[in-house]
């Protein structure tokens, strides 16, 4: 069945256009403002502490979208955006802003979502751990092509029409280096990925191009992360800034037991984590359901014997377990834990929980359900992996006693 494409809304004339002064970036990335009636704004591209005018683009119930159109009072971290397409395309929401501004803000959201939703106010938030170079840094892109001249590009944040693409700030040099050969090239194709490890210098293009006749069409790269190599699918899942996972792996390892019995490494994906910390743990037991990321995983343990893997959905498989475990990690994707996943946590009962999440929102809706069980929140430790944008990572570690 075909997708219904959304209509725009229709905004009457007289609350086309706000003055508002931004009191701070929310969930999203956006600047949180209050009309005269009290309804909340939400603005793309706006900096805490701004007078900005506002075009509105869709009104909810409760609360209004908009975009900056005009700045009148600028924050003193405002800064002028790398990429001639920032405030069309979707895919950054904050090159207007220094880095520490961006890594504050983040902070910021985070202590938010964990008190607003999570209930806990006084949640230990440790300082975000920010990227060295916040810019050339995302070895995997996924480019959409125009069906008429065949270019590559990204999809405009309102979602109609493609953005042709020259270069991308946050893309890593090597994929800047391959865009130019792909426009006029891509007719046909609905996406076209580039994918590269600069520690292995192996890559990816898929599909296979016409262009690039003896550079594309690969069925699996590799990846190099904590001293050991990954084989990754051209489906499959893997952190696409290699110098903040390095960092992401660490701040795991610092939340896991030195020494255990059994981790339950839960939406496994290829076998990461599973692969790094399995040498901590007499034994592991992995989840996942993804086809391609099993198969990357039969080849990633190979040369390990402690490690089993349970092949589908973390809610099915979870509840299903005999098991006692030291340890269970989560790494959801962005929409959380199911509730099935987080009945089967309270009952399974693991002295720690480590949680690996990439959306503060439903990390804390899941912290609120674990919290009530009788579990401590240790720490949350936001990580920028994604600089320039609104995304946010974290890792938090949750303890409860042992009778």
């Amino acid at each position: 069945m075909a997708r219904r494409r959304r209509r725009r809304q229709e905004i009457p004339e007289e609350e086309r256009f706000q003055t508002v002064r931004i009191e701070r970036l929310v969930a999203g990335g956006r600047g949180l403002a209050r009309l005269p009636d009290g309804r909340a704004l939400m603005a793309a591209f706006a900096a805490p502490g701004e007078l900005v005018e506002v075009e509105v683009e869709r009104i909810h119930r409760d609360y209004v979208e908009g975009v900056v159109t005009n700045v009148l009072e600028p924050s003193h971290s405002r800064v002028e955006a790398r990429c001639s397409l920032y405030g069309n395309c979707g895919g950054c929401h904050l090159q207007h802003l220094e880095y520490p501004a961006q890594l504050a803000a983040k902070e910021g959201i985070v202590r938010e979502q964990l008190s607003r939703i999570g209930g806990l106010p006084d949640a230990h938030v440790n300082a975000v751990v920010g990227a060295e170079n916040p810019w050339d840094y995302r070895n995997h892109v996924r480019f959409s092509t125009g069906r008429k001249f065949g270019d590559a590009g990204f999809i405009h944040r309102r979602g109609r029409g493609l953005l042709t693409v020259k270069k991308c700030p946050i893309a890593d040099p090597w994929v800047n280096g391959v865009l130019p050969r792909l426009q006029g090239h891509a007719r046909g194709l609905h996406q076209i990925q580039l994918r590269r490890n600069a520690a292995t210098e192996s890559t990816l293009i898929a599909p296979a191009l016409e262009v690039l006749p003896d550079e594309s069409g690969q069925d699996h790269y590799i990846e190099e992360l904590a001293g050991r190599r990954f084989h990754v699918s051209a489906s499959s899942f893997f952190q696409v800034n290699s110098a903040q996972a390095e960092k992401l792996v660490q701040l795991v390892g610092d939340e896991l037991p030195r020494q255990g019995r059994l981790l339950v490494d839960a939406y496994a994906g290829v076998g990461t984590f599973a692969a790094i910390f399995a040498e901590r743990f007499e034994r592991v037991i992995a989840i996942e359901e993804s086809p391609s990321a099993l198969r990357d995983a039969e080849v990633n343990f190979d040369d390990i014997e402690n490690v089993e893997f349970r092949r589908g959905k973390v809610e099915e498989l979870l509840p299903e377990l005999a098991a006692d475990p030291e340890v269970v990690l989560l790494d959801p994707p962005r929409v959380g834990c199911a509730p099935e996943v987080l009945d089967s946590l309270v009952a399974l009962a693991p002295p720690t929980v480590v949680y690996v999440s990439c959306n503060p929102t439903t990390l804390a809706r899941d912290l609120r359900r674990i919290t009530a069980e009788g579990y401590k929140l240790e720490r949350v430790t936001p990580i920028d992996m994604f600089p320039q944008t609104a995304h946010i990572e974290c890792v938090s570690r949750l303890t409860r006693s042992v009778d």
